[in-house]
């Protein structure tokens, strides 16, 4: 039997195998990554353009979403087809291509959230 030096928990048992260091219980049975935990947010959903790290392209972001993944992935797909264009979902952020920030705007009060503009 191992265990981490850094917050003693277990890492492996001979019966279980590996465990969760959150919950310390096997990982085919761990109850914490069952719990699925909203990102704390002010309500708002903040619509802003960008460029940077992108060699020039503009995108859209909308970020303050208080949604699980799958909320978010579908809201996305929503999105992009409202706009006609690509665009992806990463860390909480939708990223919509081009400067379609009215219309992403639109789409989000239509659905019900209170949406403000930030950035340039």
């Amino acid at each position: 039997m191992k265990r981490n030096s850094l917050n003693g928990g277990l890492v492996y048992s001979t019966e279980a195998g590996r465990m969760c260091p959150g919950c310390r219980s096997p990982i085919d049975g761990c109850i914490c990554k069952q719990a699925n935990v909203l990102p704390k947010t002010d309500g708002v959903v903040r619509v802003s353009r960008n460029t940077k790290g992108r060699g020039g392209k503009t995108v859209t972001l909308v970020k303050g979403l208080a949604l699980d993944e799958v909320a978010l992935v579908q809201l996305g797909k929503q999105l992009r087809s409202a706009c006609g264009t690509g665009g992806t979902v990463k860390d909480g952020v939708i990223e919509v291509q081009g400067d379609h920030t009215a219309q992403v705007m639109l789409t989000l009060q239509k659905l019900a959230y209170v949406v403000k503009q930030t950035g340039a």
